[in-house]
């Protein structure tokens, strides 16, 4: 496991600042981020990401399945809770009530490396539309499954964390690998089974009635900058047009998506 993964801190401020310098410019390509706004991120971890709208004036909701990570983002944006600018869910996201539990339809929601954890996708996109105001976005950041670390390995406390493409390899092979490292085995094969890839997220939001309207690769992620000290960079036009082989040398892809108007 690397260092920054159990310094929950430092993944807050490492969240908070990829989103306020590209998940939110990327954001506002297209839709004017705005004081009094409603932005709910499913899966919300520490609420290093949901900072950066609280930041700019938003009302923020976070759905967190984990009651640790809810306790530590409780803990980092205690004053912005304490002012009703933001309250948090700790909730399976299919457990969730829009009204009881989420206070109404929001402006933004937030699937910041999340949508690849998520089982049944295409009933998470279809149940979305009804939790937006019209007019409203979703964002969703990812990294693509074939990607060297798409796996998420890198959580992993062997060798196994550092190997690029090992989860790519069978099933039973890859879990024989897990169990004799003393891994989290059923955490990595979740991933796997809820593996995601550029050309399935895309036809995902096709077929339940989702506009896809920006869309960004990126080579190298740019949350790697406080990862690795790696500088981001945007996938190359060429490989980011051909299917199939770009999913396997794409760190990270950016989309915002609306619900296509019904006439």
């Amino acid at each position: 496991m690397f260092d920054f993964h159990a310094d929950r801190k430092r993944y807050f401020e490492m969240q908070y600042l990829t989103a306020k310098g590209y998940v939110l410019p990327f954001i506002e390509q297209h839709v004017t981020i705005a004081p009094g706004m409603r932005v709910l991120e499913i899966g919300a971890g520490e609420g290093g990401v949901l900072n950066a709208f609280l930041e700019r004036g938003c009302q923020g909701v976070g759905v967190e399945l984990d009651p640790r990570r809810v306790e530590w983002a409780c803990g980092f944006l205690w004053e912005p809770i304490g002012r009703g600018q933001l309250h948090f869910v700790d909730k399976d996201i299919y457990q969730t009530d829009l009204n009881s539990d989420l206070k109404g339809a929001f402006d933004i929601i937030v699937l910041k490396d999340v949508i690849e954890h998520i089982h049944d996708q295409p009933r998470l996109l279809k149940t979305m539309h009804n939790w937006l105001v019209p007019g409203g976005v979703i964002f969703f950041g990812f990294p693509p499954w074939q990607m060297p670390f798409g796996g998420h390995q890198q959580i992993a406390h062997s060798f196994l964390a550092k190997l690029p493409y090992v989860h790519l390899l069978p099933r039973r092979l890859y879990a024989f690998l897990l169990t004799i490292n003393n891994e989290p085995v059923s955490e990595l094969l979740e991933i796997r089974d809820t593996r995601i890839t550029i050309e399935r997220f895309e036809r995902i939001c096709v077929e339940q009635g989702y506009s896809i309207l920006k869309t960004l690769h990126y080579l190298i992620n740019p949350i790697y900058q406080w990862k690795f000290g790696w500088n981001p960079k945007k996938q190359w036009t060429l490989l980011r047009k051909i299917p199939y082989l770009r999913n396997f040398v794409t760190t990270c892809v950016y989309y915002l998506v609306t619900p296509v108007a019904v006439k």
